[in-house]
């Protein structure tokens, strides 16, 4: 009994000391970059532990959060002149006067002294992150810069790996680290914080519906619900008491 006892006061002593460790700390769009980092076409057939279609309007939807919130982005490329191949079209034309930091052998993208320069110079403390590999490309980089002092945030849902258990172990070992592991919806939550912000409801709700249709049918049913003006026989019954 004792020694159990013991094991639960060493187990609370190890929590609470991690969780000082790392204190909360919230996106905030006037201190945030986005990384696009190696979302290549070649990398892509990598990506093993999403849906294939689904991964790929993830990566689209990562990336047109800059163009969302007006943040400043960094692309970068690992060996795109091999198998790796280059970022999709679809990312290329959003940001057509960013140049594409295209490294040639550098892995870790931090070790790139024309990627470190780019990230420099976008002048935030915080960064978004997703990339192709999630154990490598995501995780090494997103270790460097908490290394550097950044506060970085990882978009789950737009990095991608060859299997799920790689990807359990590499988010493990980033959230270890103090890297906040996040959706994309809650990535677009955290950085409007409140539907009457600009961008809010009237921007969000269009972008939404395109990256993330789940929620943008959600607004569509209830537009078209009041538009219609009808309640069938039945749905009284679902209703909150009064209406």
């Amino acid at each position: 009994m004792k020694l159990f006892s013991a094991v639960l006061v060493i187990s609370a002593a190890i929590a609470s000391t991690l969780a000082d460790s790392v204190p909360f700390v919230r996106l905030d769009k006037t201190k945030a970059a986005l990384l696009v980092l190696d979302l290549q076409d070649g990398l892509y057939s990598l990506a093993r532990d999403f849906d294939p279609t689904l991964y790929y309007n993830n990566m689209i939807a990562h990336a047109a959060l800059g163009k969302l919130f007006d943040i400043p982005v960094v692309l970068s490329t690992s060996a795109q002149q091999g198998p790796n191949g280059m970022l999709p079209k679809a990312i290329l034309d959003m940001y057509p006067s960013v140049p594409v930091v295209a490294r040639q052998g550098e892995v870790d993208a931090w070790d790139n002294a024309q990627f470190r320069a780019a990230t420099l110079a976008t002048n935030r403390s915080q960064i978004i992150v997703a990339g192709i590999t999630t154990d490598v490309c995501t995780t090494f980089l997103a270790l460097s810069l908490r290394s550097e002092g950044y506060d970085v945030w990882a978009n789950v849902e737009a990095s991608g790996t060859t299997t799920e258990l790689i990807r359990d172990v590499s988010n493990d070992r980033m959230a270890r680290a103090g890297v906040q592991l996040l959706s994309l919806f809650s990535t677009v939550c955290d950085l409007m914080r409140d539907w009457r912000n600009t961008p809010g409801l009237p921007e969000v709700l269009p972008w939404l519906n395109v990256y993330f249709p789940a929620y943008g049918r959600l607004s569509a049913a209830h537009g078209a619900g009041l538009a219609n003006g009808t309640i069938v026989p039945g749905e009284y019954g679902l209703l909150a008491p009064g209406l």
